[in-house]
């Protein structure tokens, strides 16, 4: 239990060394001066010291550095400012201890010096320091649970291809360490390939578990189910297992599922309640429009799928709202204007075209996740 007495009088030292040696506190430093217990703590170095003070027993008139500007000094150092700090002074002014505490002190206790006083007082500090080391540890812990948990979630996204046939790749940009869009692909057979792309209700730890919870079975569903509308039917099934009857929110999911022929060269899609894709087939442009409402928010769906046909090219563009919502702050965005921007740039990779298409957004604005899927059939 490391304690600093931080003080310009060596019989004030002497006499806070001996109540707190004789209170059974035997780890003690001594500074005479606010520079002293910089250095004792590394304020100001590179070096960072491995063992921090526990409390800090601090003057409050002292040459040079007084004890409240001392005290705004460790308060702005992020490895120092839990440290409580106690203020032993003679000063009797009110509007000065005012400022002391609103420097950042813990307490004060007045000179003479009150022995009992001086030991409640430590005690109650030295709880409080306990009590902040705690939660410091529980949140690193979670901290680190979450971090862990992102690096599974994107582990389960599918890994760009470009084969014979096709080229599939995607950029993902969560707004928090844990998402709600997902996106896959699967190849069916020799000729034919099943996309999907979701965007999950709600952000963090729910909509992530959900998402793995779908993901789990994505794969063995749409390779052993060739109906596309029944896939979805499958996912809506699903999805409502995932309720509870005391449960105010429903969890659901927006998606376009697609299914991609090309011997056949055509593409099948269902749009469940999601943005509509982006289509240069040809010389034209065409919508993946709505063909049914959200996954999950129903017990039943009526399920109509969309069919395109293509004969020598075709690039599609698949995206969440977090992409639109950032372009327009929130706003709707005309359509025309989104593909506009998006024709322009489509040839660039998904990460350098969510960059043009978005030349300002970065994660520190976000305010949702962010998933583009960039499909070139040869």
């Amino acid at each position: 239990m490391s304690i600093i007495i931080v003080d310009d009088n060596t019989t004030n030292q002497l006499i806070i060394k001996t109540i707190l040696n004789k209170a059974g506190y035997t780890d003690l430093k001594i500074a005479s001066s606010a520079k002293e217990l910089f250095h004792i703590l590394g304020v100001h170095s590179t070096i960072v010291k491995e063992r921090e003070a526990e409390l800090i027993l601090l003057d409050l008139m002292m040459p040079d550095i007084d004890g409240i500007e001392a005290c705004r000094t460790l308060q702005q150092d992020e490895r120092l400012k839990d440290i409580p700090i106690i203020f032993v002074t003679a000063v009797g002014d009110s509007n000065k201890m005012a400022e002391a505490l609103d420097a950042g002190a813990s307490d004060y206790v007045m000179k003479p010096i009150n022995k009992m006083e001086l030991l409640a007082r430590i005690r109650s500090a030295l709880r409080l320091k306990k009590e902040i080391d705690w939660h410091k540890e529980r949140d690193q812990r979670m901290k680190n649970k979450l971090e862990l948990a992102k690096q599974v979630q994107l582990s389960v996204l599918s890994k760009a291809i470009n084969d014979e046939n096709i080229e599939i790749s995607a950029v993902y940009q969560p707004s928090s360490e844990l998402a709600g869009d997902f996106y896959g692909w699967y190849r069916i057979d020799n000729h034919r390939y099943g996309i999907i792309l979701l965007d999950m209700m709600g952000h963090g730890i729910s909509a992530s578990l959900v998402c793995m919870y779908i993901s789990s079975i994505l794969k063995d569903t749409i390779t052993r189910i060739s109906d596309m509308e029944q896939v979805i039917h499958e996912l809506n099934r699903y999805m409502n297992q995932l309720h509870m009857k005391d449960e105010l929110i429903n969890y659901y999911f927006t998606a376009i599922y697609m299914v991609v022929d090309t011997k056949e060269k055509t593409v099948e899609y269902v749009n469940a309640g999601h943005p509509p894709g982006v289509v240069f087939v040809d010389d034209r442009i065409e919508l993946l429009e709505h063909c049914c409402g959200a996954i999950g928010l129903f017990n039943s769906l009526n399920v109509n799928k969309g069919l395109l046909h293509y004969e020598n090219s075709m690039e599609i563009i698949l995206y969440t709202d977090g992409l639109t919502d950032s372009i327009a702050d929130g706003a709707e965005i005309p359509m025309d204007k989104l593909i506009n921007l998006m024709s322009k740039e489509k040839d660039l990779e998904p990460a350098a075209l969510v960059e043009q298409i978005i030349p300002e957004c970065n994660e520190s604005n976000q305010k949702d996740d962010i998933c583009l899927v960039k499909l070139i059939v040869k």
